[in-house]
């Protein structure tokens, strides 16, 4: 297995327990599909450097996962049904970064 990154970019105008449900099933597709999730960083509202489908901002929810081809398949499969999301990318590594979360609210 190798390991990925994926980053979902969900709508702004979506509720949080909208945005759990997205959160939790996603992480139940890569699990049911071979893979194993490793980490789930949510980044929050950011904005979007160019209008995505007349939305200037959107949610950030980041996975990071091992995972097989067939896990790849099932997400693709699965954003591109789900209308409450805007895009995905997904990133393979030969190695992940399971210590830094980049997107941290610093402690005050």
């Amino acid at each position: 297995m190798a390991f990925y990154e994926n980053t979902i970019l969900a709508k702004q105008d979506l509720a949080g327990g909208d945005l759990e449900k997205i959160k939790t099933k996603y992480k139940e597709i890569i699990n049911n599909s071979s893979g194993k999730v490793l980490k789930i960083e949510e980044w929050g509202l950011l904005s979007l450097a160019r209008k995505i489908k007349n939305y200037k901002k959107a949610f950030y929810i980041h996975y990071k996962f091992e995972g097989t081809k067939k896990t790849l398949n099932e997400i693709d499969k699965g954003a591109k049904i789900d209308r409450s999301i805007i895009r995905h990318l997904t990133i393979k590594y030969k190695k992940l970064d399971l210590e830094n979360e980049f997107f941290k609210k610093a402690d005050k």
